[in-house]
């Protein structure tokens, strides 16, 4: 089966990509541009990835497997193939939900700054205006 597009690396443009005539001139257009790719000035069939010093390899191994998702058919340069070459390596994933426990629990027993101590807390009730309670009862009786 013919692959829908070829990606490589080109010395010049970076990462470029080229549909192959198993996908529509529009659609293979309309693909690229909207992973970032755009045309080459003086070569219609080649796509560059934009903004070439923002991680190249890695956007261009996304692409790669966004299309793929997509049904498409695939070849890449094995530095851009992410089914070949392993992902870069990610952080180390701890215990979430145990570490915000220990911050829970840490902060329930620790005195909070915002109270001196030895001083008993104050209590207050939200006083109600007299106008409020008149007018109510003035209203009860109507």
């Amino acid at each position: 089966m013919q692959p829908h597009f070829h990606f490589g690396l080109h010395p010049e443009h970076g990462v470029v990509a080229r549909a192959t005539a198993a996908i529509t001139p529009h659609l293979a257009d309309w693909y690229l541009q909207h992973e970032q790719f755009e045309p080459v000035p003086g070569r219609p069939d080649l796509y560059r990835l934009t903004r070439p010093d923002q991680d190249l390899r890695r956007r261009a191994r996304q692409t790669v497997h966004d299309l793929r998702r997509h049904g498409f058919t695939v070849h890449a340069d094995l530095s851009l193939d992410p089914a070949v070459t392993a992902a870069p390596p990610c952080p180390a994933q701890t215990n979430c939900l145990a570490e915000r426990r220990a911050r829970i629990a840490q902060a329930a027993s620790a005195r909070s700054p915002q109270h001196r101590a030895g001083a008993s807390p104050q209590v207050t009730a939200p006083a109600m205006p007299s106008a409020v309670t008149r007018s109510s009862t003035v209203a009860r009786t109507r």
